[in-house]
């Protein structure tokens, strides 16, 4: 049993991917630029990365327990 609601999980993975996809746009679009404010270029990738992790996590919560 999950103790987080698959259908729950599954709708925050939409919304995640999406901001993830966001990101990274930004980021081309922000390293692209011929004034890079390398500290606001940090904290996206920062964030970028933090969004990948809880992406992994979710993703693994909604793979079912091979060893039950």
């Amino acid at each position: 049993m999950h103790p987080y609601d698959p259908g729950q999980l599954a709708h925050r993975l939409v919304e995640l991917k999406s901001e993830h996809r966001d990101l990274d746009a930004a980021i081309a679009a922000l390293a692209a630029s011929p004034e890079v404010d390398e500290l606001r270029l940090k904290r996206m990738k920062k964030r970028k990365l933090a969004v990948k992790d809880q992406i992994a996590w979710i993703e693994n919560q909604l793979i079912p327990d091979l060893d039950a």
